[in-house]
């Protein structure tokens, strides 16, 4: 049995799982076999594709589930992260999402793809944050600074080297898009990021947002003329 995912002491993302205890053999196999087992197992889940996975999970298979949270885990987190700006409150809302997953995954229609759904709870969840915090006029305008983590996405401005004055470069321009990002409006930021930061296609960000191609497109056009004019000044 899965157990949902649960953030450790240093605040970072992890999955557990319970042990299969094997109750026809007169005698347990040694630490060793079982975890040898375990990890030929979870390299065999790896090479299935998210359904596949999805059914072994829905068929019992005990791993399965921790499988998926490996593969989404660290982007979800991104999204969320470049979504609200909160990097510890974005860490939250996708551990809720796993557990949505996990309670729903029997009513996931096996005929579509599973990243659009998971990309839709977690998007649905972001914009709840947002809408929260707009009640609030003291969260509404406090400046959120969180580090960006790279993950090449195609939004890269330069490669950079070993050198400090590159390293430094590269800090500072990440630090200024993830400020342009947040000065963007909610449903154009949105389409951005799952656009330019997670290379989601035109036909995925509609079924996340629930908006048709048509609106998908102006909204991404006027996020990407505002991002300009944002960032261009910074980039002089």
């Amino acid at each position: 049995m899965f157990r949902v995912p649960v953030r450790n002491v240093r605040g970072r993302m992890q999955t557990t799982l319970k042990p299969t205890i094997a109750t026809a053999s007169p005698a347990p196999a040694s630490t060793t076999s079982v975890e040898s087992a375990r990890a030929l197992q979870r390299e065999a889940l790896h090479e299935l594709d998210d359904g596949q996975v999805v059914m072994r999970h829905l068929a019992g298979e005990p791993q399965a589930f921790g499988t998926l949270v490996d593969r989404y885990q660290t982007r979800l987190l991104n999204f969320v992260n470049r979504t609200i700006g909160d990097r510890e409150r974005a860490e939250d809302l996708v551990q809720e999402v796993f557990i949505r997953v996990f309670r729903h995954l029997h009513r996931f229609d096996q005929t579509k793809k599973f990243s659009t759904w998971i990309y839709t709870i977690a998007s649905n969840l972001a914009k709840n944050e947002l809408r929260n915090r707009s009640r609030n006029p003291l969260v509404l305008f406090q400046t959120i600074k969180k580090n960006w983590e790279a993950d090449h996405r195609p939004l890269q401005f330069e490669d950079t080297t070993a050198r400090p004055d590159d390293l430094y470069r590269k800090r500072f321009l990440k630090d200024a898009v993830d400020q342009c990002v947040q000065r963007l409006p909610e449903h154009h930021r949105e389409v951005f990021v799952l656009r330019e930061l997670e290379g989601k296609s035109y036909q995925e960000i509609a079924e996340i947002t629930g908006c048709n191609l048509g609106t998908v497109k102006s909204r991404l056009n006027r996020a990407r003329n505002s991002f300009a004019q944002l960032i261009g000044p910074v980039l002089v």
